[in-house]
């Protein structure tokens, strides 16, 4: 059932997206409407990207206000964008209900367009070379605050908002700030209206879309059992423990060992090849002997099942943590592929604006002189 049209303290209003087609349904009849309202609501929030309700002269004249202040809330408001690469990437921040702020970028490349999305205002895994770690966790975001950044990335693809003309969003990666298997259920249920067809969901296709972790075990086994035919994305940075523990402190909790063979279990599960993603440190997880270990640790499993994605650091104004050399960068990529390991060093955007994911929310959190509590979230 619907709320009033009043947020719940500590929480967003419950929007359309948050329901499903029976729910939506159920609020509508309880609203006095009939139920078929519902299916025509969420044809113009997914088919048509709409949100202004004064347009859907197909709902009643004199119920179109209410039905938007009840079904359709704003949650996501923009504060700021900065735009690289020609115009092609666009970095949003944005003020939520409660004036948090999250981060999305829309990347634009020749075959595709990828939004990389945040699940959590702030992160509370802790892993000091990253900005948004330097955040610490705030709250996890409902469902519908996660699909309102992909609604309106695939409006401004749509309207011809990013350089290169009208195109379509294809890709959706949960890369932003947070980690999505401590937010579990919104992000697995966004995940399924994504990629419902459209009128139902955006109608992304499932296998364009991408759940990264740092290593949440329960969540990785979780959704290995969905259905999904989604890539998972690790973020392993290290090829050992005694290396990982510093650099992505919920090794402690789940350390490789336990991380790889999950991760090996969901490729048996789903059939597609999980992603290890590694930031390439100067002078800490570089070297060749890095490369071969990591190589000799992903050969253990005995087939094709990753593709390693190092990725030089956007590295965070004042950080000890530095981008690789170029020709180690080289070198370690040589040393997996003499080893039979399937790997592409990431093509980096935005590295001439704060492109590293919590810079502008960060930037934009010391200006207002706020601070944000840090915590280790479980899977919920």
């Amino acid at each position: 059932m619907l709320a009033s049209g009043r947020h719940r303290r500590g929480r967003p209003q419950r929007h359309l997206a948050d329901m499903s087609d029976a729910e939506a349904a159920e609020a509508m009849a309880s609203f006095g409407l009939p139920q078929f309202r519902a299916r025509q609501l969420a044809s113009h929030y997914y088919g048509h990207l709409d949100v202004d309700v004064s347009g859907f002269t197909d709902l009643p004249a004199d119920r179109r206000e209410e039905i938007g202040r009840l079904f359709l809330p704003p949650l996501i408001t923009e504060v700021t964008h900065q735009t690289a690469d020609e115009g092609m990437t666009i970095k949003t921040l944005w003020r939520l209900f409660d004036g948090s702020l999250i981060e999305s970028v829309l990347m634009r490349y020749p075959t595709r367009a990828t939004l990389c999305i945040s699940s959590q205002v702030g992160c509370g895994m802790g892993c000091p070379f990253c900005a948004t770690g330097g955040l610490g966790l705030t709250r996890n975001l409902s469902t519908a605050e996660i699909l309102e950044q992909v609604r309106v990335a695939a409006r401004m693809m749509r309207d011809g908002q990013v350089a290169g003309g009208p195109g379509r969003l294809s890709n959706v990666v949960f890369m932003g700030e947070g980690e999505p298997m401590a937010n579990y259920r919104s992000v697995v249920t966004a995940v399924r209206r994504i990629s419902a067809p459209e009128t139902k969901g955006f109608g992304i296709s499932a296998r364009n879309i991408t759940v990264s972790t740092v290593g949440v075990v329960p969540g990785i086994r979780r959704l290995s059992a969905e259905g999904l035919p989604i890539r998972l994305a690790v973020s392993l940075h290290a090829p050992d423990d005694a290396l990982r523990d510093e650099l992505v402190p919920m090794n402690r909790r789940f350390d490789t060992a336990q991380v790889l063979d999950a991760a090996h279990d969901y490729f048996l599960a789903t059939k597609r090849r999980v992603s290890i993603e590694y930031a390439l440190m100067r002078g800490i997880n570089d070297q060749e002997r890095h490369a071969r270990e990591l190589a000799r640790r992903l050969n253990h499993y005995g087939d094709d099942w990753v593709h390693v994605n190092p990725i030089p650091l956007n590295p965070i104004e004042g950080s000890r943590w530095t981008a690789s050399k170029p020709e180690d960068e080289d070198r370690f990529l040589e040393v997996l592929h003499a080893a039979g390991i399937t790997a592409t060093l990431r093509d980096t955007r935005g590295s001439d604006i704060d492109g590293a994911c919590g810079q502008l929310a960060a930037r934009a959190v010391e200006g207002a002189g706020q601070t944000m509590d840090g915590d280790v979230p479980t899977v919920s």
